[in-house]
């Protein structure tokens, strides 16, 4: 337990009291929930779980530990007031000189405003160098309607793709089984490679925390008895999210028959919200995601955008991986 001058921050080990705050005051914000934390640690990562106190619970930190301290979708605070986060930074600071970690960096779901940006630069933060992570562009579709109405505000091509089911006799394939998570890891690999995006390493333990809990579905694209197109999607509170996808080239639109199977299945659930994650920014013309942000526009939906990442100095090593980052950024155009 740390006291501060107006809060104490101590360990918050019980799911529940964590999940019911998530769930009143950040419900979308998965890379905070209690089983996400559980996918770092089996992938042997350092997570700790805070919380921010004033006669009651305020705000929740869970950060994890690489070269900097990561809250990602976080902290989850009650109001974004400049005292909490001011007692955030400076404890997650302080854990990180202990850590020897050369920054802290966080990314919380919340409006990316002047004002909102102003609180941050106050506090001593810098927007980081690195692209737009974590869904902080995303693309979402309200799931309220029935099937027709989310049909009819389809872009007309993507609606015909989804008609053309049956006539290319595409089998889609809905599993929470690990016998099927190596035709999905195979293509992954192969669709990194093509694309050039870094594999995600976690992506098992990702898949088998959630699964065991009900809380993922891979769908799985056959044409000619060929696997074409895989998606893992996430259900957390009330949307289902798009988290991993992986297609070969075809001329047969599975992945949009894909996308569509795994819709129904989140109104099934009864999602609110179908997450069809990042997108590129509408400022960026040239940005290496625009073929894939065009596809998941043809859905429907609306956009959303939060604040940028922000970066809190520990150590001039800080510098070293901003350099690194700035580098990356500017050489895959995002």
């Amino acid at each position: 337990m740390v006291k501060t001058n107006q809060h104490t921050i101590r360990e918050i080990t019980s799911r529940p009291i964590w999940e019911e705050f998530l769930l009143r005051f950040s419900p979308h914000a998965l890379f905070q929930s209690w089983l996400w934390g559980e996918v770092q640690k089996r992938s042997g990562i350092k997570v700790w779980r805070f919380g921010l106190y004033q006669n009651e619970l305020l705000s929740a930190i869970s950060a994890r530990r690489g070269t900097h301290l990561h809250v990602r979708h976080g902290p989850v605070c009650r109001e974004f007031s400049e005292g909490q986060l001011k007692s955030i930074v400076e404890y997650l600071k302080n854990l990180s000189q202990k850590e020897r970690a050369w920054f802290v960096r966080i990314n919380p779901l919340v409006s990316g405003t002047k004002e909102t940006y102003e609180l941050f630069k106050i506090l001593g933060g810098k927007p980081s160098a690195i692209h737009a992570m974590d869904g902080e562009h995303c693309w979402v579709l309200d799931l309220n309607n029935s099937e027709e109405e989310l049909l009819s505000q389809m872009r007309k091509t993507t609606r015909y793709e989804i008609r053309q089911k049956e006539k290319f006799g595409v089998r889609v394939i809905k599993s929470q089984e690990n016998r099927y998570f190596d035709e999905f890891r195979t293509l992954y690999r192969g669709t990194s490679l093509r694309q050039g995006f870094v594999a995600h390493m976690d992506i098992v333990e990702e898949f088998t925390l959630f699964a065991k809990e009900q809380q993922a579905d891979l769908f799985l694209g056959y044409y000619e008895k060929k696997i074409v197109s895989v998606a893992l999607i996430l259900y957390y509170n009330d949307q289902a999210i798009y988290h991993h996808g992986a297609s070969v080239l075809s001329k047969v639109p599975v992945s949009t028959i894909v996308q569509w199977e795994a819709i129904k299945e989140a109104k099934k659930r009864g999602m609110k919200v179908y997450n069809f994650w990042g997108i590129a920014p509408s400022d960026n013309p040239k940005h290496p995601w625009r073929g894939l942000t065009l596809f998941k526009k043809g859905f429907g939906g609306r956009e959303i955008n939060t604040i940028h990442s922000h970066d809190f100095l520990v150590s001039h090593f800080y510098y070293i991986t901003r350099g690194i980052e700035t580098v990356r950024k500017l050489s895959k155009g995002y």
